[in-house]
Parts: C-alpha cells; sequence; structure tokens
C-alpha cells in the first residue's frame, strides 16, 4: 500500500509540474502572440476608438468602396472563437474564411502568407486565450456589383499571390534576413509602398523585384520608396519608425498609425533589423542635386522680407515661426521642408492636406509628447493654399510643379470636418 501511495503522489507531482510546465509555455506564446500582433499592426485595423481591442468595425477606404474591419477577438458569435488553428492560418496567409468565403485584399493576406508557421501558432494562441472576447457585430462590407461577389477572388488569388514561404536572401547577415522577414510579411510594408498594377495588385512581393517597395499612391498620397532611403542614416530610420519623428522627418498620412500601434512597439533590434534590410535594398533613384545658391536666396529673400511674392509672405505669416526662413526646421521637433519627400512629390496631395488639416505626431514611449501643427483650412482658401504649396515646393532647393486652385479644392473635399 506504501509502494502504492508513493507512485500515486510521484504521479500528482509530475502531473502538476507538466501542468505548470504548459502554462508557463502558452503564457510564453501569448506574450510571443502579442508582439508579433503589434509587428502585423493588427490593433490599427481591428480596433476603433471607444470599442474593445481587435473588435472590428474600422471603415476602410478603398477604390472599391467601403469595407469594415471583421471582429477578430474570441468571442464564439461575432468573432473567430470557434476558428480552429488551421482555419485561423487560412484567413491570415490567404484570405479565406471557415465557410470558404473570401476575405477582400484591404487584410495583407498576401504579404501575411510568409509568416512562419512558429509565428502563425503564436497568433493564434494569443487571439484565443490572450485578448478579452468582444460581442462587438462590426457594419457588414457591402460593394456595389461586381465586387461584391466574393468568390471572385479566388481568381484574384490565383493571378497576384503566392504561396511560397519567405525566402532568406543568400549572403545577406542575419540582421538583414530578420528584417526583410519582418518588411515582407508581418510587416506587409509593400501592401503601402510597392506599386499597385492593374488588377489593384502589389507589383512585387519580396525584395527580388526592384519594384517591391519602389513607392506608389495611396488615397491621393505620394507613398515614398523605400529602397535605400538614401537621406536618412539607419539611425534616423529607427528613430522615425520607433517615434514619428527624426532630424529631417515627422510622420504623416497613415504611417502615423503605423507607428502608433506597430513600429512604436518593436524591440530595439528588430528596429535596427528593418533600417539595415531597407538600407541593404539601394535602388532608389539618385537624390535631387542640392542647389546651394538657389537655398541661400530663398533663404536671404525671406529674412530680408522685401519684395515678396504672396506665396512668400504666406510662408512667413503662417509657417515660418516653425519652419524657420532656412525651411529646416527644428531637428527632432518641426520636420524639414527644404528637399523633403512629402515636399517635393509628384502627387501635391499630401502636401496640401497637411496644410489644410494639420498635423499630429503619436505619442510613443520614447517621445510622449504630442506635438501638433495646425491646420490651415478655416483660414486660408483654396487660392491661397495653392500659392503657399507652390513657393513650398518650389523655395530653397526643392524643384516640384506648381499647385493649381482646383488640386487643392479637391483635397478639401475630403477633410470630413478634420
Amino acid at each position: 500500500m506504501k509502494l502504492k501511495s508513493l507512485l500515486i503522489a510521484n504521479a500528482v507531482l509530475l502531473g502538476s509540474f507538466a501542468l505548470q510546465a504548459h502554462a508557463e509555455d502558452e503564457a510564453q506564446l501569448i506574450k510571443q502572440g502579442e508582439y508579433l500582433s503589434r509587428l502585423g499592426d493588427c490593433m490599427a485595423c481591428h480596433t476603433v476608438s471607444g470599442k474593445g481591442d481587435y473588435a472590428g468595425g474600422l471603415a476602410i477606404e478603398s477604390n472599391l468602396g467601403t469595407i469594415y474591419s471583421t471582429n477578430i477577438t474570441p468571442d464564439k458569435e461575432h468573432g473567430i472563437g470557434n476558428y480552429s488553428e488551421q482555419q485561423f492560418s487560412d484567413a491570415v496567409r490567404k484570405g479565406v474564411l471557415p465557410n470558404g468565403s473570401r476575405l477582400y485584399p484591404a487584410m495583407p493576406y498576401p504579404d501575411y502568407a510568409k509568416i512562419s508557421d512558429a509565428d502563425m501558432h503564436a497568433l493564434y494562441v494569443y487571439f484565443m486565450k490572450g485578448v478579452k472576447p468582444s460581442s462587438e457585430q462590426p457594419p457588414e462590407t457591402d460593394l456595389s456589383f461586381p465586387f461584391s461577389q466574393r468568390w471572385g477572388m479566388r481568381f484574384w488569388n490565383w493571378a497576384f499571390t503566392s504561396d511560397k514561404p519567405f525566402q532568406p536572401i543568400g549572403g545577406a547577415s542575419e540582421e538583414v534576413n530578420r528584417g526583410a522577414y519582418i518588411v515582407e510579411s508581418l510587416g506587409h510594408c509593400g501592401s503601402c509602398h510597392t506599386p499597385r498594377g492593374l488588377g489593384m495588385n502589389e507589383k512585387a512581393l519580396d525584395s527580388g523585384d526592384d519594384q517591391f517597395l519602389a513607392g506608389g499612391s495611396l488615397n491621393s498620397w505620394d507613398v515614398p520608396s523605400l529602397r535605400g532611403l538614401p537621406r536618412w542614416s539607419e539611425q534616423e530610420i529607427v528613430d522615425y519608425l520607433q517615434t514619428g519623428r527624426n532630424d529631417k522627418a515627422a510622420v504623416g498620412g497613415e504611417m502615423k498609425s503605423v507607428i502608433e500601434h506597430s513600429s512604436s512597439h518593436m524591440t530595439d533590434a528588430d528596429l535596427k533589423a528593418i533600417a539595415a534590410y531597407l538600407k541593404f535594398l539601394g535602388g532608389n533613384p539618385p537624390l535631387q542635386a542640392y542647389n546651394v545658391q538657389k537655398q541661400q536666396a530663398t533663404e536671404a529673400k525671406l529674412t530680408a522680407a522685401k519684395g515678396l511674392s504672396e506665396g512668400e509672405r504666406l510662408y512667413i505669416d503662417n509657417c515660418g515661426a516653425c519652419h524657420f526662413v532656412t525651411g529646416k526646421g527644428a531637428p527632432g521637433i518641426f520636420p524639414e521642408l527644404d528637399q523633403a519627400t512629402i515636399v517635393n512629390a509628384k502627387d501635391p496631395g499630401g502636401l496640401i492636406h497637411t496644410i489644410l488639416a494639420g498635423a499630429q505626431q503619436p505619442s510613443t514611449e520614447k517621445a510622449p509628447s504630442t506635438l501638433a501643427m495646425p491646420g490651415f483650412a478655416k483660414r486660408l482658401d483654396d487660392d491661397q493654399v495653392a500659392k503657399l504649396a507652390t513657393f513650398i515646393r518650389q523655395g530653397w532647393s526643392n524643384n516640384a510643379p506648381a499647385v493649381k486652385k482646383d488640386q487643392v479644392a479637391e483635397v478639401r473635399k475630403t477633410l470630413k470636418g478634420e
């Protein structure tokens, strides 16, 4: 009897150790999955202010119409609580739901297809056991015909997606390949920074094609190329992704949400890996020549404040206090205008939007202050904004086409009360 009791006690003890080990493993997977969800920026699209985390309902404007993000909490009726791990993986990596219906590529599954099996497992455990269930029912996406026919996505996927796993870059360092994995898969940077084809598809899905991350257009904003980023050092790339600002630029447009919900939560090592990968890519067009004489002439004229054009006068009155007569701003506080990407973009929509609506930098752990630029939509009319933007695009070393009054009017229509 004593032997039997001892064996039972040992079995109970071993079982207790096994349960504890399982709980520790699960806790670690939840923590890992939470971090991976930040890398994937799931929060930005699936969370609406005032609602529960990941409860969905964000209205995503696309060329097809308005697409609403879904509830991805483990609620069994309104969320994904009944998904098996394989069904979860198929939705994330293939855009296929358990009932066979197809997701629209507003969900960046063409990029998520490269997520590793191990990372997918950690994500599944996190969303099933680390996220609070929500019974929130987001609005249904209801696109017009023929885009309402989701079955057609089967052919789109056949033509424009790939099930090829992430391929490390031969000869590249471990750090560069870690950056490549993040950028090409979870980070889905190509969904905005890679040009789109006639089928609204990303023209390239990895670094094997020079079109990958070569820039594009999103909601009337020119999206810059990320290949090489020759004006920025690796540390400036890290600073921008970590805080939304560096010595040359400050975040605006869709990137504000990316910084706020995703990259500001990344580890220093992963941010450095991303920077190393982007610098490794290279292939960016040559930098615009810096015209010292032109820069000095603009600075001297603004300083003298004599014989100013209307655009120059508007700059002094509205912009000079922060961006100065040099157009250089204040490092880490007010961004440069001289040679800035948003200023010299082919499409001036981003610059016009910023002048009209203003901008606010996100509060992050490394930069908690929320510096804001006021909008001038109520202060300046379309003609004045056009003249101001034209001066900024052609002053100092900048050399971009003039802005027209009707271009400002078109952007103003999109403000929606901003």
